[in-house]
């Protein structure tokens, strides 16, 4: 059996459940533009003096990647934070390109191992650099779609920050994986672009003049009425001690405090809720949005 295929799943639209009923759909159609711009940034002059000779082969919005050897930049900004991850092999590629190594070093460079390599000061200046333009392009495209839905007051898409260190973003988070091409025609090389929640709403309200279009092109039945979701209810968490907790025994009591719990529609926590006893059973009641 072959190995499955990383980019097998690049055509899926994928749900956010926390983003029901916003204009998901229409996200594709910010990817394009999003392709269209950073290309044309890559393949210009000054583009190429950092891209080399990978070019963009594709661009997508995914859930975030779950690699855990990635080093996160976040680049924040009036219209929200965003932050890239690169992969190691496309880092060392841009180096030996950029440097003139020769195709000796090239050809060496695909058998071995990056995670053995130690990372230089080279190599993070280079993607400091590339991380804030990927996430100027970003705000860019961002403010465009804006300006050009209409929004009065919106946010400017500069000054932005300088990149720093960040987390990686949770199961939940959306990014836009870049997929890249070298001249060799290599497998592609991938870097991910995560966007924060204010991100996030700010590239969906830019959207929302596409979205009335489309309900206004054909009537649509309310969602709630083919739409299925299932909620879980968190009633208490409680941290204790490993050595605690291999030291229970049957019998032994755990004291908790029940509050206000978190009600989760796939792992989103979208609601908290108070809880209450019913004819003998416990009840969500009073729910309130999550902030």
């Amino acid at each position: 059996m072959n190995p499955p295929d990383r980019n097998s799943n690049a055509n899926y639209q994928v749900l956010d459940p926390s983003l029901l009923g916003r204009p998901v759909h229409l996200l594709p159609k910010f990817a394009r533009r999003f392709a269209e711009a950073l290309g044309a940034v890559m393949s210009g002059p000054s583009g190429r003096r950092y891209w080399g000779a990978f070019r963009l082969a594709h661009l997508a919005f995914e859930r975030a990647p779950d690699e855990g050897g990635l080093r996160w930049l976040a680049v924040s900004g009036p219209l929200g934070t965003a932050a890239v991850a690169f992969e190691r092999g496309l880092l060392l590629g841009l180096l030996e390109g950029r440097y003139g190594r020769g195709k000796a070093k090239a050809a060496s460079a695909a058998v071995r191992d990056p995670a053995l390599e130690r990372v230089t000061a080279t190599e993070e200046r280079l993607a400091t650099t590339l991380a804030a333009q990927l996430a100027e392009q970003l705000h860019l495209r961002v403010a465009d779609g804006l300006l050009g839905a209409g929004v009065e007051d919106a946010p400017a898409a500069m000054p932005l920050a300088m990149p720093a260190p960040a987390a990686a973003p949770g199961k939940a988070g959306w990014v836009i994986r870049v997929d890249l091409q070298d001249a060799h025609g290599e497998a592609p090389s991938h870097c991910w672009i995560a966007l924060d929640g204010v991100l996030m709403a700010h590239v969906l309200q830019g959207l929302k003049e596409e979205r009335s279009k489309v309900r206004g092109a054909r009537p649509s039945e309310p969602l709630a009425t083919g739409l299925t979701v299932k909620l879980e209810g968190r009633l208490a968490s409680k941290e204790m001690l490993l050595e605690t907790l291999f030291a229970l025994k049957v019998g032994d009591v755990i004291p908790v405090s029940v509050g206000r719990a978190d009600v989760l529609l796939d792992e989103s926590r979208l609601f908290t809720a108070a809880v209450a006893e019913h004819k003998g059973k416990l009840c969500l009641t009073s729910f309130e949005d999550a902030e």
